[in-house]
């Protein structure tokens, strides 16, 4: 009769049993264990290809950089399939990810294709990869500057957004006569979405950054103040029981019981606020601010700079993914208490 450790030790593909066994795969075993990984390296090998074999419709500087750079990539992936768990962590991650660079190098495949050597796709609308590597060499400078002014607007806008809508949220959740009077404004003005408020803003605040500054805090307040007061008003009556029994004052409740308690929901309302915020920093920067990647995208379409446009929207779509990642880490970090019940 197998006992559950004998039956969670066994190994579950070739390369545990090589690592289990304590010995190396032979090459013939390791590549088919690595088979994900070998069709990757292809996928970006044909990509290189594809930019070496027909030649350009248009005038492309970065063509050859192009191809080296899918080459190195692929011998990259090759190297590190062949070189099996010795990679450690790293393997393990591109093990991983190797669907996903099968796919990425086919869609970089055929966007050359479609686009630089056959145009089947209408340009300039549909520029080629080529052209988005000459924006970040090329124009490089202007883009981290657009870049680096969304980001110091949008930072602003959304700490004074959650602290403002975390405040109210608390003050909401705990007292029932603020919420009497608080409540029925935010029914009232949290429906509207934020860029309706733009003429407001704009004639109100002495300066259109003061302005988009507002806009992005209002977009971030509202679900935020939503969730912090759900997140509140559902602590259990029982934690609160037994502090008082404690002898805890009204302030200890608050700070000690029932803000720990919402900070699920209170991060919640932080991913919510973030997506918000993003959407009104673009408009806002397309109407009044004259820098960041908003005003970036709108310079670039009144020039039909197509590739500018596409290489700010992947900017912009990195410093996102950028954002929500490090408000994972400090979720992960602030209710490490909460590991293994915080599912999201």
């Amino acid at each position: 009769m197998y006992s559950a450790s004998k039956v969670a030790a066994f190994p579950q593909s070739v390369e545990e049993g090589a690592a289990f066994a304590g010995r190396r795969l032979p090459l013939p075993e390791l590549v088919l264990a690595g088979k994900t990984g070998i069709f990757a390296s292809l996928a970006w090998a044909g990509f290189g290809f594809a930019c070496l074999r027909w030649e350009d419709l248009g005038d492309w500087s970065r063509t050859h950089e192009l191809a080296i750079s899918a080459f190195v990539i692929a011998g990259g992936i090759l190297a590190a399939t062949l070189s099996g768990s010795r990679l450690g962590r790293f393997g393990t991650g591109l093990r991983m990810r190797a669907p996903w660079l099968i796919v990425l190098g086919l869609f970089l495949t055929l966007w050359e294709v479609a686009t630089a050597k056959f145009a089947w796709l209408p340009l300039p609308f549909f520029p080629p990869p080529q052209a988005i590597v000459e924006v970040y060499t090329d124009d490089l400078p202007k883009l981290l500057d657009s870049a680096f002014a969304s980001v110091k607007l949008q930072l602003g806008g959304y700490a004074i957004g959650a602290a403002v809508g975390f405040l109210t949220g608390v003050a909401i959740g705990w007292s029932r006569s603020v919420g009497y009077w608080v409540h029925p404004v935010l029914r009232f003005i949290g429906p509207l979405p934020a860029t309706a408020w733009l003429p407001f803003a704009f004639f109100t605040f002495p300066s259109s950054w003061s302005a988009s500054t507002f806009l992005i805090a209002l977009a971030t307040a509202f679900p935020v103040t939503v969730l912090t007061w759900s997140g509140v008003a559902s602590v259990s009556n029982a934690y609160y029981d037994v502090a008082r029994t404690l002898g805890a004052r009204p302030s200890f409740l608050v700070l000690k019981v029932a803000i720990p308690a919402a900070l699920p929901h209170v991060f919640v309302g932080l991913f919510m606020g973030l997506g918000s915020s993003f959407a009104v920093l673009v408009v806002a920067e397309m109407i009044g601010v004259k820098a960041g990647l908003g005003w970036y995208l709108q310079w670039a379409q009144g020039w039909a700079a197509y590739a500018n446009m596409y290489a700010a929207l992947i900017v912009m779509s990195l410093l996102c993914s950028g954002a929500i990642t490090l408000l994972f880490w400090t979720r992960d970090r602030l209710l490490v208490w909460q590991k293994g019940v915080v599912k999201w």
